[in-house]
């Protein structure tokens, strides 16, 4: 055991003889800044904001290079188009969620999907109903109600179970009698909820497309000039064999205005087309679907006043005018027709409000200048 612990003495002697202690490592490295200090350079007062290695002060290419440098010269001298870039941004066709990467942008801006340019004037029929038309119905169906008025609980508009088997609990409530739907509630009208118009549709069903095709042709370009806006073809589901009608066979069009297209389509209506139809009494009172959707429609010789088609009959007469007085005219068949009046049709319009109740959408449209007849149905 002696033998044992010799080698670890000595070697803890030979460690306490080389460990130095840090004072004198300190005293031996100590340096003093006074002492080593030198006098800063003087630095030029043009170059004091900028870095000592600036790329203003000196340049390592040539003159020569500098003034041979033509980028015009270069782009037409080159032979090959230089690849684009690999940066592409593209609106996404879907909206995949609040938390996907790939964001669309908002309408407002261009590169969105449904970005729509404009309105570049500012239509007649928006600035009365935001000077006059709201004021006036906020006004007319104004409903008071004193601070401190206990509200009526209403009654549930679903059917509850009697509980008469275990199973009924936690069902869902039963729906109304004689139908699944259930309305709308008409609201009271206060300053947030003043109606107004959210959207037209224009509808077409075209008879005559089932025999010729012609018939499709006319009536989607004159819906469009009409409503400038794309005529959408909707094909038949069904087969109907009464009517010659198979299925996947185009049939109808329609045409969605909104925002300023819809308020220019339906002043057009109101102050050029309404009194020009003789003997017509107005919109029937009874129309609507009781949630503040109203309709009425057009025939043949209600589309043709419109001066997007009556252009046409006007410049049909102009021709043929200078034809008689040229001694021209051999044939009446050689005079252009944009639209024949055989292939036009008529269509129907709904205009969709914000209200809740046909009576409200009425009140509108009154407002605005929309004749309504017979007994109104609320």
């Amino acid at each position: 055991m002696a033998l044992r612990e010799i080698p670890s003495t000595l070697c803890r002697l030979a460690r306490r003889e080389i460990r130095t202690t840090p004072t004198s490592i300190g005293r031996t490295c100590r340096r003093y800044v006074s002492g080593e200090a030198v006098a800063a350079e003087e630095i030029v007062e043009d170059f004091q904001d900028l870095e000592s290695q600036s790329s203003f002060t000196s340049t390592d290419v040539p003159d020569e290079v500098i003034a041979s440098f033509d980028p015009l010269k270069n782009a037409q001298g080159r032979k090959r188009e230089l690849p684009a870039s690999r940066y592409q941004y593209r609106s996404p066709r879907y909206y995949r969620g609040p938390f996907h990467p790939h964001q669309p942008p908002p309408r407002s801006d261009p590169s969105s999907r449904e970005f729509v340019p404009g309105p570049f004037c500012p239509n007649r029929l928006e600035q009365t109903y935001k000077s006059t038309i709201s004021h006036d119905i906020m006004t007319m169906a104004y409903v008071h109600t004193p601070p401190g008025t206990v509200k009526i609980p209403k009654a549930d508009r679903l059917r509850t179970w009697d509980d008469s088997s275990p199973y009924h609990k936690g069902r869902p409530k039963r729906g109304p009698r004689g139908g699944d739907v259930l309305r709308l509630i008409e609201q009271d009208i206060t300053w947030r909820n003043i109606p107004k118009i959210r959207e037209v549709t224009v509808h077409s069903m075209v008879k005559g497309a089932l025999g010729d095709s012609a018939y499709l042709h006319v009536a989607g370009i004159l819906l469009q000039a009409i409503t400038g806006v794309r005529a959408e073809v909707h094909k038949a589901i069904h087969n109907v064999g009464q009517f010659g009608i198979r299925r996947g066979m185009p049939v109808s069009l329609t045409c969605t205005m909104r925002n300023n297209d819809a308020l220019e389509f339906l002043d057009k209506c109101i102050n050029v087309v309404f009194p020009k139809i003789k003997d017509w009494e107005g919109v029937k009172g009874s129309t609507g679907d009781s949630s503040g959707n109203l309709s009425f429609g057009f025939n043949r010789e209600g589309t043709i006043l419109f001066p997007e088609v009556q252009v046409n009959y006007d410049v049909r007469t102009l021709v043929h005018v200078l034809h008689d007085l040229l001694f021209l005219v051999s044939n009446p068949d050689i005079v252009p027709q944009m639209y024949p009046p055989r292939l036009i049709p008529g269509f129907h319009v709904t205009v969709k409000t914000t209200a809740t109740s046909d009576r409200h959408a009425r009140l509108l449209l009154s407002a605005m200048g929309v004749p309504f007849y017979g007994k109104m149905v609320d």
